[in-house]
């Protein structure tokens, strides 16, 4: 049996265990600490007896106290629900504009309507609302139906050109193809360019504008500023929808792109569409 050691300059005996000739001290740890520890295995303990805590085959202990965190946050929902409940009977009362009039609505249908924005609309008009090839942006100020908030209501309910329902909005450019010779879709494919930007060939301007007189003034308008009434674009600005220049208008010309949006009004019912349209309104392209 070996002896205790006695470290020489400290007088505390050591605990045997040494490395490369270095001994550890017995210290006893500090009585603080030795406290602090007991301590927590009493807390934990009584953690334990208050508190859901103790895995059981099909769930698990509910403690003394009767906390559930499931509770908590359920009761949370419900709390936010009755506190947004007077703003939503309000807006179910008010028409789009008496809810654009009043500040405290708007904010609310504002912020409302962009969770509504981002979960069904951000698909093809993107996160920013800034829209892409085929489908439109909505911060800017051109409209094909019109950006007052009751026609961006009109058409976030009833769609365009979406069959299911009965009050879409409806438009159809024919194909050119089948009335227009290749040189006259050329012709007036140059003027509809040169009425917003450059042309290749001048020479083609004035014939096509007769050719867009006799098909297109009537949609379009007779100096194209477009017919916010069966959704015909305004043809002088530099906003295109499927693409700028003489060979993507003559591709429009020949066989057009007829967008689709969906009828909103069943799917999300009218206090949504309503926040929907005070959001999308407040872009800074609504008029």
């Amino acid at each position: 049996m070996s002896r205790e050691h006695i470290d020489e300059v400290s007088g505390i005996s050591t605990t045997g265990h040494e490395w490369d000739g270095i001994r550890e001290l017995n210290n006893p740890l500090p009585r603080w600490w030795v406290i602090t520890f007991y301590a927590t295995i009493a807390w934990a303990l009584a953690y334990t007896v208050a508190f859901p805590a103790w895995p059981m085959l099909s769930s698990a202990t509910r403690g003394v106290l009767g906390y559930s965190s499931r509770n908590n946050v359920k009761n949370e929902l419900a709390a936010a629900e009755a506190a947004k409940g007077k703003y939503i009977a309000a807006i179910q009362e008010k028409t789009i504009l008496e809810i654009a009039a009043d500040d405290a609505l708007r904010e609310f249908a504002v912020a409302s309507g962009g969770a509504t924005f981002k979960v069904n609309c951000v698909q093809c008009h993107g996160s920013g609302a800034q829209g892409s090839k085929g489908f439109p942006n909505l911060n800017d100020d051109d409209w094909l139906w019109g950006g007052k908030a009751e026609e961006i209501q009109q058409t976030i309910t009833h769609g365009i050109r979406f069959a299911p329902d009965l009050d879409t909005r409806q438009s159809e450019m024919p194909a050119f193809a089948d009335v227009l010779q290749p040189e006259q879709i050329s012709q007036v494919s140059a003027y509809v360019a040169s009425l917003s930007g450059p042309v290749l060939d001048k020479t083609l301007i004035q014939s096509g504008a007769n050719v867009f007189a006799d098909n297109c003034a009537a949609c379009h308008g007779e100096k194209a500023k477009g017919n916010r009434e069966v959704g015909a674009p305004d043809l002088t600005d530099a906003i295109w929808l499927y693409g700028s220049g003489e060979s993507a208008i003559a591709a429009q010309v020949r066989a057009p792109k007829q967008g689709v949006m969906p009828a909103w009004g069943a799917r999300l019912g009218e206090t949504k569409v309503k926040e929907l349209a005070v959001y999308v309104h407040s872009l800074g392209g609504g008029e």
